[in-house]
């Protein structure tokens, strides 16, 4: 069983920062790409960004520029570093991976989400 947990959300300010963290745990035998998305109040969920195993790296128009997205591939970590945050930028952050985990003796690869995290930016 593979279980990815997101952390770092929280409240901040126009202009501030925020770190997120998601962790997978689990079975692992690789992970391949992952990504984060959001989620504002009733909107449908949208890509944020996304990486590679190989390290190339993907956003969206909205958050170029101010969120960088990272992986510790030893860490079985993504984190997405969001800088010169807006009102708009305030959603659920979900990270989303695709994992092989070691099942009996088979590999499964499959598509994981995690719970997410809340990130609130106002003043």
């Amino acid at each position: 069983q593979v279980q990815l947990v997101e952390s770092g959300g929280g409240l901040v300010q126009p202009g501030g920062s925020l770190r997120l963290s998601c962790a997978a745990s689990g079975s692992i035998a690789s992970i391949y790409g992952m990504g984060w998305y959001r989620q504002a109040p009733r909107k449908q969920r949208d890509l944020v960004a996304t990486i590679t195993n190989g390290g190339s790296t993907n956003y969206a128009d909205s958050v170029k520029g101010r969120f960088t997205i990272s992986r510790d591939n030893a860490k079985n970590t993504v984190y997405l570093q969001m800088n010169s945050l807006k009102p708009e930028d305030t959603a659920v952050y979900s990270c989303n991976g695709d994992i092989s985990s070691y099942v009996g003796s088979y590999f499964l690869t499959r598509n994981y989400w995690g719970q997410g995290t809340q990130v609130t930016v106002s003043s």
